[in-house]
């Protein structure tokens, strides 16, 4: 058994997927990042807020409540941003290659006959598009 964080992962799991460890220390590395920007956002905003407290003259209660909702998004940009960057580690350490955005992965379908006509695209998930 092999602790990955509070929960034990078997061997087994862990020799089919050697980038195991790599990708729990970046997830957990991006949680981290999560919570420090909402408490550092969450702790700007409330003094950004304080600083114009004579152009914004909010009760206190909402000055706390604005500045918690400006740190949870800065937090959920942050994280959702490193947790992709996580996702593409993970893809890359077990395929050996980097994702590609979906829209990205078109092909062309050949046109017949002597007519120009517009090019169609299919999508991964078979649409065609023009």
């Amino acid at each position: 058994m092999v602790n990955l964080g509070i929960s034990k992962v078997d061997d087994a799991v862990v020799a089919r997927h050697p980038g195991l460890h790599e990708y729990a220390a970046c997830q957990s590395q991006a949680f981290i990042k999560g919570l420090e920007t909402f408490i550092l956002g969450t702790f700007g905003a409330f003094v950004l807020q304080k600083v114009l407290s004579k152009r914004l003259p909010y009760p206190m209660k909402w000055n706390i409540l604005l500045s918690v909702v400006a740190g949870s998004a800065a937090s959920y940009a942050v994280t959702r941003t490193e947790t992709r960057k996580c996702s593409n580690l993970w893809i890359y350490l077990e395929k050996g290659n980097m994702p590609q955005a979906s829209f990205s992965e078109t092909k062309e379908v050949p046109v017949s006959g002597e007519k120009l006509q517009s090019v169609m695209k299919r999508t991964k998930y078979g649409d065609s598009m023009e």
